[in-house]
């Protein structure tokens, strides 16, 4: 019996697929290189919880360079050189490449499928875009759309019976996710101007 489509879910929007899905991780990375080549050291500190883009979603020295292995490996970066390290050794320098610079885009081009995950996807997509000069209003649009429709699923599931724990979290999180996306789309418009 196939599973029945959470409200407002689209297969089509966001497919799940471990092949091609990466981890927030992963796509914080990709989104540093996107902005110019680098290595693992400074991004591991941007990561950092202080950094710019940790403030958001943060990684260990370990995890950010085990994130850099697995984009090498899905060919999303590579490297391109080497710089002397301070403390001796040699740094590798990565840069992002055609492939993972277009998934990037369109990563961010895609609105979150989940309300649980707007606090940290839909944020970090925000941060990176900003950062890399990619237009989102479009993708804000979609999203507000997308958290409507689920806002009105909830409404009426609420309408239906007595509200539980859940549904009563999920429908102030919709209706605080369509006042923040408002908000986003003012100032991404701002920014614009």
């Amino acid at each position: 019996m196939p599973r029945a489509a959470a409200p407002g879910w689209d297969d089509e929007l966001m497919p799940r697929t471990t092949t091609e899905q990466l981890l927030l991780g992963e796509w914080a990375c990709l989104g540093i290189l996107y902005q110019g080549p680098n290595h693992g050291f400074a991004i591991a500190s941007r990561l950092k919880p202080d950094g710019d883009i940790g403030r958001v979603w943060s990684l260990s020295r370990p995890l950010t360079y085990r994130s850099l292995d697995q984009l090498t490996l899905r060919g999303h970066i590579h490297p391109i050189g080497e710089e002397r390290g301070i403390a001796g050794g040699n740094r590798t320098i990565l840069a992002a490449t055609r492939q993972g610079r277009a998934a990037l885009r369109k990563w961010v081009a895609t609105p979150v499928a989940h309300l649980r995950d707007l606090r940290s996807e839909l944020l970090l997509k925000l941060v990176i875009a900003e950062q890399c000069g990619i237009d989102v209003l479009p993708m804000l649009e979609r999203q507000r759309q997308r958290v409507a429709s689920i806002a009105e699923a909830l409404d009426a599931k609420t309408a239906e019976a007595e509200p539980d724990d859940v549904t009563l979290w999920r429908n102030e999180s919709s209706e605080m996710a369509l006042r923040f996306i408002g908000k986003a789309e003012s100032l991404v418009r701002g920014r614009g101007s």
